[in-house]
């Protein structure tokens, strides 16, 4: 019976330990995700500006509605524009990894937008809620653009990928200035891929433990995680979706796209392609990723 007791005793203290480390460093975790800074980007590529690829762009920033800044890079079209293709890059990384689709875009004839999320790159901001408030900031950038005299805008379309695909579809949910969406590598829920995290993380698949750390990060960033879902956004929207994702994607499931098209309204597309991670796709898809992604814009901006 001591013994018995004892092992209670441990089990609820090391509860409470991880219980309370959670509370410290979970939210952190969770809204502050790593920084990739220019010099990150710069041991691992020579493309890191538009002018890396002989692209001409402008240099913006806004400022959002909590007053700090977003670190933008303009692409307008050399003649009459297609369109304008809105890139939305994923969790931690920064605009300069959307430089080689923009390239893409751009020899097609769209304008191309790129900035740094809140909380990322050289944007300003203290917490990343992964769209719930991410998606006023592409809003206020659609705004921006329709606003220049100079910008022949056309219709929109949202790439993004990551974090970035669940951006965009909760942006096309509430905005009808969009046209089209590409998302790839997306999740379905904020709760269902912080749980995925969480297991990672510290081996404790216990939802008590992401409650804990949800109910604290909504209290910090002032946002609600339940709304963080684009399978229920994606519900909302009338505009064409391409959804894609690597079977091998080692970070998102990619049974999560699945769920999101299977509650996407028509006209939809999804393409798993085989072998494929989280952050390979480009290469793995090779040509036909490019040519697939290029022919949905060049159908849904005409």
């Amino acid at each position: 019976m001591t013994i018995l007791l004892g092992l209670i005793i441990l089990v609820v203290l090391f509860m409470a330990g991880v219980s309370l480390l959670l509370l410290v460093i979970g939210p952190v975790l969770l809204l502050q995700p790593h920084r990739r800074t220019t010099e990150w980007y710069r041991e691992r590529t020579k493309i890191l500006r538009p002018s890396d690829l002989e692209l001409p762009n402008e240099d913006i920033h806004l400022t959002t509605k909590e007053g700090f800044d977003l670190s933008c890079w303009l692409i307008k079209a050399e003649s009459k524009a297609r369109g304008t293709i809105v890139i939305l890059h994923g969790v931690s990384e920064s605009k300069i990894a959307g430089l080689p689709m923009a390239k893409e875009f751009h020899d097609r004839g769209y304008n191309v937008f790129l900035y740094d999320s809140r909380r990322h790159g050289e944007s300003g901001g203290r917490y990343c809620t992964y769209g719930y408030h991410e998606k006023v900031d592409v809003q206020h950038a659609l705004d921006y653009l329709f606003e220049r005299k100079d910008v022949q805008v056309g219709k929109i379309g949202l790439f993004g990928w990551s974090m970035g695909a669940a951006v965009a579809i909760q942006v096309a949910a509430i905005d009808t200035r969009v046209h089209a969406v590409v998302a790839e590598s997306g999740f379905a829920t904020l709760r269902t891929v912080f749980d995925d995290y969480q297991k990672r993380m510290i081996k404790l698949p216990w939802h008590y433990l992401r409650n804990i750390v949800i109910k604290r990060s909504e209290f910090l960033a002032d946002f609600k995680a339940n709304d963080v879902s684009p399978v229920d956004a994606v519900k909302q929207m009338r505009v064409p979706v391409f959804l894609l994702h690597g079977t091998e994607d080692n970070l998102i499931k990619y049974n999560y796209s699945e769920k999101v098209f299977a509650a996407a309204n028509e006209p939809k597309d999804l393409w798993l392609i085989p072998g494929a991670r989280h952050h390979d796709m480009m290469e793995v898809g090779g040509e036909e990723y490019t040519r697939r992604i290029t022919e949905f814009f060049e159908k849904y901006l005409q």
